[in-house]
């Protein structure tokens, strides 16, 4: 049985500003509570003028302090930006206020480019490649404290807040199978190891003290709409986002375009389409039939719902429909 839950890069539209993609955020979770989502997570983002989500730990509590039921976390949290513990508080810290909430998805890349990386003052030089040990550290400070432990995290010591290994590549799907964690794909824009990773993550899987089996979790972008047709015009813009990725040039999320011939050179729609090959667009009964093929196809365990919609009454609708086709798919779900 396939969970359903939310992806919220908090997007900052066109002409607008971050608090009004936090307002959005919020009602987006309320909704989505409200629908039988099972988690909301957000991802860490810097220097980007179009996501919101800086701060990601500080826009969590926000999401959490207006939503009762359903979990709030991270995904993710790019470790090599931050020393363990400091995250470690800061998860207590959330886990403290909101109780069976919170997770904590792990990334290894910085979500920047390497300027901004060195502007956070981390040294580049070995982040990524310590990542292990740096889960192992975060992962210790979460235990129980010991009596002779030198450093605690307070708060964090003895709360158990629940980690996960997120990626675009076999390298953190061997350590989630090899530390027993569940294992969080980013299909929704890198989707070309998708298949290979979760293969090397279900065939090297070693049961844990947190988890006795494989679970897989995967990024999807869905553009939901009444007709297929102004589906596929919602898409346009976050296929004009990623356009000006490719161009050296992000910026805020730009209104929808009746038509892409005219913004992107052919090489460029090539390297969009295939990015965005994990996306599933159209009316209520399209997106249906789309989330059951990619569910027949992968036997995902959780699909993390993305959509980076201009129009925020359009993106509502859009996860409305999913939820509306997920009560179809998955009758006797439990969240």
């Amino acid at each position: 049985m396939t969970v359903f839950s939310v992806l919220d890069l908090s997007p900052i539209n066109q002409g607008n500003t971050a608090a009004h993609a936090f307002n959005n955020s919020k009602e987006l979770a309320q909704k989505a509570e409200q629908w039988g989502y099972r988690r909301y997570w957000l991802a860490e983002h810097h220097n980007m003028r179009g996501i919101a989500s800086a701060a990601t730990a500080v826009v969590i509590g926000h999401i959490a302090a207006h939503t009762s039921s359903i979990r709030v976390g991270a995904g993710g949290i790019m470790l090599p930006n931050h020393a363990p513990l400091v995250i470690a508080e800061q998860f207590g810290t959330l886990e403290s206020l909101y109780p069976g909430r919170i997770d904590l998805g792990l990334g290894r890349a910085p979500g920047s480019d390497q300027r901004t990386a060195r502007a956070l003052r981390r040294h580049l030089g070995d982040s990524a490649e310590s990542f292990a040990q740096d889960v192992l550290e975060l992962q210790q400070y979460f235990n129980e404290a010991t009596p002779d432990q030198a450093v605690c995290a307070v708060p964090g010591a003895g709360l158990h807040v629940p980690l996960w290994l997120l990626g675009s590549s076999m390298y953190s799907a061997q350590l989630a199978a090899d530390m027993g964690l569940p294992f969080a794909f980013a299909s929704h824009f890198a989707p070309g190891f998708m298949k290979s990773a979760i293969e090397i993550y279900r065939s090297r899987f070693k049961p844990s003290a947190t988890l006795a089996r494989p679970y897989v979790m995967l990024g999807l972008n869905v553009f939901a709409a009444d007709t297929d047709d102004e589906g596929q015009r919602l898409l346009t813009s976050l296929q004009q986002q990623f356009v000006n990725l490719v161009r050296g040039v992000p910026g805020q999320l730009q209104p929808p375009r009746a038509s892409m011939q005219d913004y992107w050179r052919p090489e460029e729609q090539a390297h969009v389409e295939r990015a965005l090959a994990c996306t599933v667009v159209g009316s209520p009964e399209t997106v249906q039939a789309g989330l059951q093929a990619f569910i027949d196809d992968t036997g995902a365990d959780e699909l993390m719902i993305t959509a980076q919609i201009y129009d925020h009454a359009a993106r509502l609708r859009s996860f409305e429909i999913v939820a509306q086709a997920r009560a179809v798919l998955m009758p006797t779900a439990r969240l």
